[in-house]
């Protein structure tokens, strides 16, 4: 590690570390030399409880700048100072980040200067979670983290081992040169896209039955919006050909929005030829009814038999059309997902594709997080343990780089 922070990968990158009231606050000086060691211009902000375990002067020493612990302190060399730091930030880190600090974070509050500069910034965020085993596995606590994981916030893992209160479990901060390789590691790679059209498709497609009624599934769409956003934020022009959802647009995506599986398949072949990638994780209907009544059905007694004919398979024919781009399908299952996973991606001419078991609770649709496995082209199978969808949209992308020419 000493060797990657001489070369300064983090050389130009202004980062603003917050320090909550853990014990683990006094690896957080560690994390802070190390950043600077980096390249990294680093500047602190300490909550009150953090201030009883390290004082400020550490931090003002270790970091070579001014460190924040109050909302109400003389204005110094910032402006609106809460402000002036969320705008100055290419990258906010927590460490560490406790369970009070990630409850006031889930709900918004900006009750002293480290939330109310999370609020306020547009930067990538990491958290590093650090308490009790009892208090990091409370369902509050994992609430939270699910709820930040989905809003686009880096979660860095705990680690396991003895804690301070004697408990043995996980919970632990990780150690500092840990912290700081996942920091220069998204760094190196956050505009690693740049230049390249990246085409996604998200939710689910609706087939009208009549003017009330479709035929329709179960997705929201959090899948491909993860992707969508994970891709902006990697320098990418991005074009997401949505089915209905009520998920906003991502901050620099262009979102096409369309209905059913023939709008989606028209929307996806104006965009594919100039596209360096598609990524299909929309839930697209294979089946539409055949007749469409203008007027509603009514009820009447006895059966009523819908007769249904079969939608285009968009991803086939790209794949049939593809010269350069990369080309990744979705395949959301619920029995054999190994033999059908592998057979969609030699069917479809697929360079990988992304095969999850939708019947598990926490890994299908309407949820925030999602397990994976990653079969390629060249037979190798890259497994994805259940994770936020935001972390496995950006493991879709790093493998999508790879893939690229």
């Amino acid at each position: 590690m000493a060797d990657i922070l001489a070369q300064k990968p983090l050389d130009g990158k202004k980062i603003v570390l917050g320090v909550t009231g853990g014990i683990a606050a006094y690896k957080a000086v560690e994390v802070v030399s190390r950043l600077r060691k980096a390249g990294a211009e680093v500047h602190v902000i300490m909550t009150r409880a953090a201030q009883d375990f390290v004082t400020e002067l550490t931090f003002r020493e270790i970091s070579g700048q001014a460190v924040t612990t109050s909302m109400w302190e003389k204005v110094t060399q910032h402006k609106v100072e809460h402000i002036a730091l969320a705008n100055l930030a290419d990258l906010m880190l927590v460490v560490p980040a406790t369970a009070n600090f990630l409850a006031k974070a889930a709900a918004g509050l900006a009750d002293d200067m480290l939330t109310t500069t999370l609020l306020a910034t547009q930067a990538p965020v990491f958290l590093a979670p650090a308490m009790n085993t009892n208090m990091y596995e409370n369902p509050v606590t994992q609430k939270n983290l699910r709820e930040l994981a989905a809003r686009g916030f880096h979660l860095i893992e705990p680690a396991s081992g003895l804690l301070a209160c004697g408990v043995t479990g996980k919970g632990r901060l990780p150690e500092p040169v840990d912290i700081v390789a996942q920091v220069i590691s998204f760094c190196a790679k956050e505009r690693d896209l740049l230049g390249r059209k990246i085409l996604v498709t998200a939710g689910g497609t609706r087939e009208p039955l009549d003017p009330v009624r479709y035929l329709g599934n179960r997705s929201t769409g959090r899948m491909g919006y993860a992707i969508a956003q994970a891709a902006a934020a990697r320098g990418a022009k991005v074009v997401l050909v949505s089915g209905p959802s009520a998920l906003p647009v991502p901050s620099g995506v262009r979102r096409v929005s369309v209905e059913t599986a023939r709008e989606m398949r028209e929307a996806v072949l104006r965009e594919f030829d100039d596209a360096d990638a598609v990524i299909k994780a929309a839930a697209v209907a294979d089946y539409r009814p055949k007749n469409v009544a203008a007027n509603k059905i009514k009820k009447s007694e006895g059966e009523f038999t819908l007769v249904l004919e079969r939608n285009p398979d968009i991803l086939w024919e790209l794949g049939q059309k593809k010269r350069q781009q990369v080309l990744v399908g979705f395949a959301a299952e619920t029995t054999k997902l190994e033999e059908y996973a592998r057979g969609k991606l030699a069917k479809k001419n697929l360079d990988f594709i992304v095969a999850n078991d939708v019947s598990r609770a926490d890994a299908g649709f309407a949820v925030d997080t999602n397990c994976a496995k990653l079969f390629m082209r060249d037979g190798t199978v890259h497994d994805c343990p259940l994770t936020s969808k935001a972390e496995l949209a950006g493991i879709i992308l790093d493998h999508v780089r790879e893939c690229l020419p």
